[in-house]
């Protein structure tokens, strides 16, 4: 999945993969563990920092977590026109299907904030989607 916001100036990217982790799961005991990787990169004119994180983490049963944090894995990415950032993270979830969506907050070197919305994308094990 890819995720662009559209401000010219600020054309940051984002691409996320999800994967099902299987030897960290435990479906008998309702825990399936899923790591996402992110890539973010900058198209645009400005260098911008990711800021914060606000993620929201929903299970089949409509159990909802919210995440919201300083950047992400530790660090604030500056990144330069043309740079991209790559992390894997990862959530639990109790079923064995959800999803995620969220926000990154960016702030430009030229003091624009600006949110980079990312749409909800499926948290599934395999051959549970059809």
């Amino acid at each position: 999945m890819s995720i662009s916001n559209t401000n010219d100036e600020h054309d940051t990217r984002v691409e996320v993969e999800a994967s099902y982790i299987p030897e960290q799961s435990a479906p008998q005991l309702n825990r399936y563990v899923f790591s996402y990787t992110i890539t973010i990169h900058n198209h645009g004119s400005i260098a911008t920092k990711l800021m914060t994180r606000h993620w929201m983490i929903t299970d089949a049963n409509g159990k909802v977590e919210e995440v919201h944090g300083e950047g992400v894995v530790g660090e604030q990415p500056y990144l330069k026109p043309g740079n991209g950032f790559r992390y894997t993270s990862g959530t639990i979830i109790e079923t064995p299907i959800g999803s995620m969506q969220g926000k990154y907050h960016m702030i430009a070197d030229n003091g624009t904030e600006f949110d980079i919305p990312i749409p909800a994308f499926s948290l599934a094990i395999p051959n549970a989607l059809h």
